[in-house]
């Protein structure tokens, strides 16, 4: 009898040893995502703040109609809400606070086996977004996870590569984005050919990649 429950937890645990390694790629993973999801709206702060200094962009409380009579684009006609830049924004502000928050908000969160949330994620960058606009530190070396190592610029850079393969790789698997990505360029109505080149540019880098491994 004690055999046989031995036995039982034996198996037991090789099962759940297998989910919590199952588990614990999909949390790094989703950790890896939302960093480069957070690079890009980095990106599109800097973007969308340069595009209004020049004009480009209605600001908020100024006429979008200018004397000479075109029009300025808001940040709706863009494909853009304004909760979109507000969040934008705060990434981009926490990260000049408080360089590497972000990868070292998921990285804690892995450590400690928890997932890497959007939500989680977000309440750090409020933080420290807030901690840097009223002039205060954005945070001590007391509150941050001894054990953590900023990656290697080489790590960083098989993050970026591997993480951005895994989020296109999702998108095409789901439902008919392909297909539509097919439709979509015959649509368009203005030269694609940059475009185009630019796609299969990054192709050729995959394979080159790849070929050396």
């Amino acid at each position: 009898m004690a055999y046989d429950a031995a036995k039982k937890a034996a198996r037991f645990a090789k099962a759940k040893g297998a989910h919590d390694t199952v588990i614990a790629a999909a949390h790094r993973a989703q950790a890896d995502a939302l960093e480069i999801e957070a690079g890009a709206k980095r990106l599109l702060a800097d973007e969308y703040d340069a595009a209004q200094e020049r004009g480009e962009v209605a600001t908020v409380g100024k006429p979008v109609n200018v004397p000479d009579g075109n029009n300025k684009s808001t940040a709706a006609d863009i494909g853009l809400s304004r909760k979109d830049v507000h969040e934008a924004r705060q990434i981009r502000d926490a990260e000049k606070a408080d360089p590497g928050v972000i990868r070292r908000t998921l990285d804690e969160k892995l450590e400690s086996g928890e997932e890497p949330t959007k939500a989680a994620l977000r309440k750090a960058v409020v933080e420290v977004a807030k901690q840097g606009l009223s002039g205060r530190p954005a945070s001590s070396s007391s509150n941050k996870n001894p054990l953590y190592r900023a990656p290697t610029k080489a790590g960083a850079a098989w993050t970026h590569l591997y993480g951005t393969c895994r989020a296109l790789s999702e998108w095409a698997s789901q439902g008919e984005n392909v297909m539509l990505a097919r439709r979509g360029v015959a649509e368009r109505t203005d030269d694609q050919a940059a475009n185009i080149a630019a796609v299969r540019k990054c192709a050729a880098t995959l394979n080159s990649f790849l070929e050396d491994l």
